[in-house]
């Protein structure tokens, strides 16, 4: 997120040092084995991935039916001859291995259930029972707000998680980016600004602090954070209305940025946390705030050379997830990036990203200037590419994540959001938690 997180934040004054250190073969088998070899293949073929479980039969060395003792000679006079057991088993198991996906899986479910995995819902840290419902209802992950989180926060999640449809997992993200924009610094220690990070930190000794805070955010349940932020932004200034990045960028040099981004993002992985690669294609030189108004990036053409490097350096690093700012990109359509395919498609075609991709907030301002409620704004997300929405702690949650659900299974239903599409989106959520379906 944009301000939002800098607002209800702990406030900074200047980028400081953190406190703490951070043939089929020739045998011949009697009529008898050819049956039961082909009683057997038959049997696999039927059964495929199990339809409440996921889990694949026994191969055919377990099957009943399946003899791996070579067949008696058909004549006295013949010599006997070693015979090996038919490979159409072994290979048909295989084959419905790998027909069982996730994908595969999800097929299944309701367009309901689908559509609430894309969803983040937002919750106090200091009340995340207030979520219960929605959890229950297959909410994908989270989003915590705040500044100051519990002692027992672990067990608290824990107990949400407990809820979670089919124990599948649930993401449970905040913004503990550093500097001004921590949630939870009383429990897993504090970072400075990226700013001083990235001039007064190696990269080495970035990953070794930011690995110190991901454990403990680990500790307490949290898995997944909204960082680091990959923009190219060099101005000295703590971020603002008017700049969303300032002291928020570890630079203004595309190497530097590129090279802390990679540290910080190996550093959350070391410590057992997912990072969030933000925000695409780059929002440093922005012309204003997109979560107070409408908001350009520089030029796509500009951007490509500046801004785009750091998310490649991410990418080729292995970055599990990124996020697509509510920037309009000149030369990338007139929508924000994360209701632009064209934007989102240079993510996932040109740069091949396979991960999760996230919307900034979709509350922020310039989103409605563009046109959009929430609830369209995530069907428009979805549309263009996007995997999960996120919106922020106000009004009404439940009732807006209601909504948005609701959004989502009609514009499936009408035909303005393809099934697939949503299968797809969904698959996105499930894989960065490493949940497998059909184990």
């Amino acid at each position: 997120m944009n301000l939002s997180s800098y607002r209800d934040s702990r406030s900074g004054t200047a980028p400081r040092r953190s406190t703490t250190a951070p043939r089929r073969l020739r045998g011949r088998a009697t009529t008898a084995g050819r049956a039961s070899g082909a009683a057997a293949v038959a049997a696999v073929l039927l059964a495929g991935c199990g339809a409440g479980t996921g889990t694949p039969n026994a191969t055919p060395h377990s099957s009943p039916g399946v003899s791996l003792a070579p067949p008696a000679a058909s004549s006295a006079s013949r010599p006997a001859r070693t015979s090996h057991p038919s490979l159409a088993p072994d290979l048909t198991a295989t084959a419905t291995a790998k027909a069982c996906t996730n994908s595969s899986k999800l097929a299944g479910w309701s367009n309901q259930r689908l559509a609430m995995l894309t969803i983040a819902v937002p919750v106090s840290e200091t009340s995340v029972s207030d979520a219960t419902s929605e959890v229950s209802a297959g909410a994908g992950g989270v989003l915590l707000f705040g500044s100051k989180a519990p002692s027992d926060l672990g067990t608290r999640l824990n107990t949400l998680k407990s809820h979670v449809p089919g124990h599948l997992g649930l993401l449970v993200m905040t913004d503990e980016e550093g500097g001004g924009i921590q949630r939870m610094a009383n429990l897993v220690g504090d970072l400075p600004w990226a700013a001083y990070m990235g001039a007064h930190w190696t990269p080495a000794q970035i990953q070794q602090n930011v690995t110190k805070v991901a454990t403990r955010m680990a500790a307490a349940q949290v898995n997944m954070n909204l960082a680091p932020v990959v923009d190219v932004d060099g101005r000295n200034v703590a971020p603002s209305k008017t700049n969303p990045d300032g002291w928020r960028s570890f630079s203004g040099n595309t190497a530097v940025v590129s090279k802390a981004g990679v540290a910080y993002m190996n550093g959350m992985r070391a410590g057992g946390v997912i990072p969030v690669v933000k925000h695409f294609p780059g929002i440093g030189g922005s012309t204003y705030n997109s979560d107070f108004g409408p908001a350009r990036t520089l030029p796509w053409s500009t951007l490509q050379k500046v801004a785009i490097p750091p998310f490649t350096a991410a990418i080729k690093a292995g970055a599990p997830a990124i996020m697509v700012a509510n920037n309009i990109v000149p030369g990338l359509g007139t929508n924000p990036a994360s209701l632009s395919p064209a934007a989102i498609g240079e993510l996932r075609g040109k740069m091949g990203f396979k991960g999760l991709v996230l919307t900034d907030s979709l509350s922020a301002k310039a989103i409605s200037a563009a046109g959009f409620g929430v609830p369209a704004a995530a069907v428009q997300a979805l549309r263009s590419g996007a995997d999960m929405v996120m919106f922020d702690l106000k009004g009404n949650v439940s009732a807006q994540t209601s909504a948005i659900a609701t959004a989502v299974t009609d514009a499936v239903t009408g035909g303005h959001l393809s099934r697939g599409r949503l299968i797809d989106a969904a698959g996105h959520v499930l894989a960065v938690r490493h949940v497998n379906l059909c184990s």
